[in-house]
């Protein structure tokens, strides 16, 4: 018959034993998940925590039928840097006149003339120097077409109104422009007496519409507000009056677009001349909006990867973007950058929905990246589209996509290359408005810095 003290002994060894235990399995937990695997019973089920890590391949694409008809944004300005080379952006819009308005009379004094930029962004260098911007009449009409940032036209060489504008850390501002007084007279005596303001039609027969464009060297480009604060102010008096009264012709409802000239001689991307093709320009790739340029990503390390698993539960899978490149202080990188889904062509893939192409691409980590129709087929998900958020701190966008991994580990969707395009996409794409077609915002990365850390399970 064991004593008291003996069986005290035991517990204390039970208890030793389970302390050293204990601390042994929470160092394990708390270190590095690729080296945690408790085995629970020899030759029987094991759970282990691993991780592991692996670049995707990147190059650089020139989007094809790029639209920037009615964007909401006129794109203006000169860049010029050692990636994409000297980029410049012209906007172009038609003006409008209310009909039902009273013109001021054969008897009217002129006083003066201005034409207005409404300025809504910058994003430039130095911006404690003046920037010069012209305005320009058309001499061929703005049509009722779809224009994309590849297409032009023709406008006077002289601007009719001209300037330079100090930003300094003002972002949006309504800039005033004298227009030339030679050019004033001739238009005001047309609103005073001449048929051509009888009505919109005969209007813009009479005056196409207007080009803003910028100066080489500049580098910044501003976009426009294409709406009623942006337009000729013309300010008159009857003889007698101490007030002067307005005529004003705005942008407001009238048909714009941007157009890009891009000179890629000597960068890296030179060698990016044909649409719709990805093309390999080196270890650093990038993307610039309203040029059009994207990155692809190649998505096959995903099945390099899941080839060799069985039997896993993926707890966490983080794709990493960054560090970018070093950019300009006054110049911001694209704010956010989703993720979609290519064909075989390099073409966005989209879904059919009535008369709808939806868009597809990698959804939110808390939503389903499929779904089920009413005949039990699984397709991929469009309602919760997911994006890479900049972290200004870092200089790294990142976010979750165990969800999306877990899918295509099951094969409920294909693993397809994705495009990285900087805005949620809407469906009819091609047609649609979105930041990435209203600014000249970058992003340059070396090709090491995208990587996927994945934290899987494994039982077996």
């Amino acid at each position: 018959m064991k004593s008291f003290s003996t069986y005290t002994q035991i517990l204390r060894a039970k208890f030793a034993l389970w302390a050293i235990f204990s601390i042994l399995f929470l160092n394990y937990s708390c270190s590095d998940p690729a080296t945690v695997g408790l085995q629970l019973a020899p030759e029987n089920n094991q759970i282990g925590v691993f991780f592991t890590e692996f670049e995707l391949p990147a190059e650089v694409i020139l989007l094809d039928s790029f639209n920037t008809t009615n964007q909401g944004v006129l794109v203006v300005g000169e860049e010029e840097d050692s990636f994409f080379g000297k980029t410049s952006g012209i906007g172009y819009t038609r003006l409008f006149i209310d009909v039902g308005r009273n013109r001021p009379s054969t008897n009217a004094i002129f006083d003066s003339a201005f034409f207005t930029l409404d300025v809504v962004s910058v994003n430039g260098q130095d911006l404690d120097t003046p920037k010069y911007y012209s305005v320009h009449k058309l001499t061929e009409p703005i049509l009722d077409t779809t224009y994309y940032n590849f297409n032009e036209l023709v406008f006077d060489v002289k601007p009719f109104a001209q300037g330079e504008i100090l930003f300094n850390d003002v972002k949006d501002t309504t800039v005033f422009m004298d227009v030339d007084e030679e050019f004033a007279l001739e238009m005001f005596g047309k609103i005073q007496r001449s048929q051509e303001f009888n009505n919109l039609f005969s209007f813009r027969d009479y005056f196409p519409g207007i080009a803003v464009k910028g100066r080489k060297g500049d580098n910044t480009t501003i976009g426009l507000d294409p709406g009623l604060s942006m337009g000729f102010f013309f300010f008159y008096h009857m003889s007698g009056d101490t007030v002067s009264s307005i005529y004003q012709v705005s942008s407001a409802s009238s048909l714009g677009f941007s157009t890009v000239r891009s000179d890629r001689s000597g960068t890296p991307t030179q060698l990016v001349t044909e649409r719709g093709k990805s093309y390999e320009v080196g270890p650093l790739v990038g993307m610039k909006a309203n040029l059009g340029m994207a990155i692809k990503l190649d998505t096959s390390p995903f099945d390099v990867f899941l080839d060799t698993l069985q039997g896993v539960t993926f707890n966490q899978v983080n794709f990493e973007f960054g560090e970018i490149e070093p950019f300009p202080e006054d110049q911001n990188p694209i704010s956010a950058i989703y993720m979609y889904f290519l064909n075989n062509a390099n073409q966005i893939l989209t879904r059919r929905l009535g008369n709808q192409d939806v868009p597809l691409g990698i959804q939110d980590d808390r939503a389903p990246q499929t779904e089920i129709d009413a005949n039990g087929n699984i397709f991929p998900a469009f309602n919760n589209p997911t994006s890479l958020r900049f972290n200004p701190n870092d200089g790294i966008y990142q976010n979750q996509i165990a969800a999306y991994l877990s899918a295509v580990y099951r094969k409920d969707i294909i693993r397809r290359d994705w495009i990285l395009y900087g805005d949620q996409i809407r469906p009819n794409y091609k047609d649609s408005k979105d930041v990435f077609r209203t600014s000249f915002r970058q992003v340059v990365i070396n090709q090491e810095n995208i990587k996927v850390r994945v934290v899987y399970s494994k039982i077996r």
